[in-house]
């Protein structure tokens, strides 16, 4: 089939990718032109493993194909992904729908009577498709299917999805969704149907409630830190429990990124609206949890540099909001590493992927390219984002080049016994037994 991508970001850029890999023809279309270059040269404009091989596959195959022009996009094919942003407004936690309005507005004209169908991927409030299927006057079908993927694993999880959910209003745009995802239903994936307000609130719903996971966990290492208990043994305990289970039940610096942080606050404001303020009150909980999590951060940081982090030298090991990604986000790690700035501290920043995008996001800090001299002289060491290469970092090496041998564990991925036998001070939050 015939398919267009309509906003090529992390979202678009991905899903047709994949959408080709899976044999359709398809059309990427943005308003950036340098982005598109870029595609179209089948380079991804940002890091996610995977990506890069199946975009230069694809490109060079010739089912994919990338364009500035709508009425191009119109021409090419009856059936339009939506795949802009939605970011949470500057004066409030709701959602910002200009880029998804303003695609309504100037696709539907081009659109032919009665044939096509746009399907948003977009995460917005639910009610948007309500209010939105009037502006297409009759021209196209709207449904809406929302994606799922975690950074980094956004390939696997676009090829091989836990759930697709298909938000739809007639079989028409059901059937047609059926066989553009078949590849994907044929090697198991579920299809969900329902209707559009539902698909769009299974989005946000969802990742309310793993917001919700760990910030509990990040709440109950609070309590460990002021019982001595030991927050890890209590998160698999608890996972245990298959009425509970053990992912997302990770305790350490709390949750950044482009979703997480903006869907809940977007969740809260959209209730609002709707009169339902104490549903999801407890939302408003979730979040300063997970903000509280980078103040406590800096805290154990001061607490291992002698009660203060002015004059100090620290070392931060990661930048990017999770591992396997450049994106900076909502970074919790740079969000510590700028408190600990203001501080006083000379800072220095080390990530496998993410430095370009954290300096021009961050230009206050010192970013370095070798993670040994972001540690050299360091008073104390911040270990934030939880990349595989810091888990097998030599810590008697690290140890030789550091002013004070003192690190904070703020992901719970380094192994205490083998850093305190190299001669280290290792805290970590909810663990307040090793420091």
């Amino acid at each position: 089939m015939r398919l267009t991508v309509i906003g090529t970001g992390y979202v678009g850029a991905v899903h047709a990718a994949c959408m080709a890999e899976t044999g359709h023809e398809v059309l990427g279309v943005d308003t950036d032109a340098e982005r598109i270059a870029q595609l179209a040269a089948g380079r991804p404009p940002f890091y996610e493993p995977g990506l890069g091989a199946m975009l230069q596959r694809t490109v060079d195959s010739g089912r994919l194909r990338f364009s500035t022009s709508l009425p191009e996009a119109a021409a090419f094919a009856d059936t339009h992904f939506l795949c802009v942003g939605t970011p949470q407004r500057p004066d409030s936690g709701a959602a910002d729908l200009r880029h998804v309005e303003a695609v309504v507005q100037e696709l539907t004209p081009y659109l032919r009577d009665g044939r096509s169908l746009l399907v948003g991927k977009s995460t917005v409030p639910v009610g948007t498709s309500d209010r939105l299927a009037p502006r297409l006057r009759g021209a196209a079908d709207l449904a809406w299917n929302p994606e799922f993927l975690r950074e980094g694993c956004a390939v696997q999880d676009t090829l091989r999805p836990e759930r697709i959910v298909a938000g739809v209003r007639t079989p028409r745009a059901e059937a047609r969704l059926r066989k553009i995802y078949a590849p994907l239903t044929a090697a198991g994936a579920p299809f969900i149907v329902t209707d559009p307000a539902t698909a769009e609130l299974v989005k946000l719903a969802s990742n309310s409630f793993l917001a919700t996971k760990i910030s509990f966990i990040n709440a109950m290492a609070e309590i460990c830190d002021a019982t001595g208990a030991d927050v890890l043994t209590l998160a698999r305990a608890m996972g245990a429990d298959s009425r509970v289970g053990p992912r997302f039940l990770s305790p350490g610096l709390g949750f950044g990124g482009s979703c997480l942080p903006k869907d809940i606050r977007a969740f809260t404001a959209r209730a609002e609206e709707l009169g339902l303020a104490e549903s999801v009150a407890f939302l408003r909980q979730v979040d300063e949890i997970n903000t509280r999590q980078r103040r406590r951060t800096v805290g154990l940081a001061e607490r291992l540099a002698g009660g203060t982090l002015a004059d100090r030298s620290v070392a931060v090991l990661g930048a990017a909001f999770k591992p396997h990604s450049d994106d900076v986000r909502d970074s919790p790690a740079l969000a510590v590493a700028e408190e600990a700035r203001r501080r006083g501290a000379q800072v220095r920043v080390h990530d496998p992927e993410a430095l370009d995008n954290a300096r021009a996001a961050h230009p206050g800090l010192q970013f370095v390219l070798d993670v040994v001299k972001a540690c050299e002289q360091a008073d104390v060491v911040l270990h934030l984002t939880e990349w595989p290469q810091y888990r097998d970092l030599d810590p008697a090496a690290l140890a030789a080049v550091v002013r004070t041998p003192a690190i904070v564990d703020a992901r719970h991925t380094l192994d205490p016994a083998v850093w305190r036998a190299a001669g280290w001070t290792l805290c970590a939050p909810g663990r307040p037994r090793l420091g």
